[in-house]
């Protein structure tokens, strides 16, 4: 008697065709993974202008619109970013409402996505609403999947 030994073409062409498929879905779920973690980078960066904000609203007693350098402004003291530090190109206080910061990420790591961070004082509380455009959202974290108006 002779014993097969090994595997035969077609056993062979069927795992190939399925590391294939695998491969067609893994490769862009993975980058759209790996651009969502570089967005990540702008809600860190925009931590820290996040807590100037909330205690010049909390101080104040109201959100104060102006730029970060207008007395009074829920921005003042706010040190923004600009020039890029690595994915973060730049984020800035105060620019379309009172306290809201806008982060702009890097075009070609981080897909030019835009956040927006919208604060609210209600009974001496802010909070925070994070948002972007529409079509950004899958490469935004899940808080900020809100649609920016």
């Amino acid at each position: 008697m002779n014993a097969q030994k090994g595997f035969t073409l077609i056993e062979l062409m069927i795992v190939v065709a399925i590391i294939g498929i695998l491969a067609a879905i893994a490769i862009p779920a993975y980058q759209d993974y790996t651009v969502r973690a570089r967005v990540s980078e702008g809600l860190t960066t925009a931590s820290a202008i996040k807590a100037t904000v909330s205690e010049n609203a909390l101080n104040a007693g109201a959100l104060v619109a102006g730029a970060p350098d207008t007395a009074g402004s829920a921005c003042v003291g706010a040190t923004e970013v600009s020039g890029g530090t690595g994915n973060v190109v730049s984020a800035t206080c105060g620019a379309e409402a009172a306290g809201e910061i806008i982060v702009t990420m890097n075009a070609t790591t981080a897909k030019g996505v835009v956040l927006y961070l919208t604060p609210t004082y209600t009974n001496s509380n802010v909070t925070w609403l994070c948002s972007a455009s529409e079509a950004n959202q899958k490469y935004v974290p899940s808080e900020c999947r809100n649609i920016k108006a």
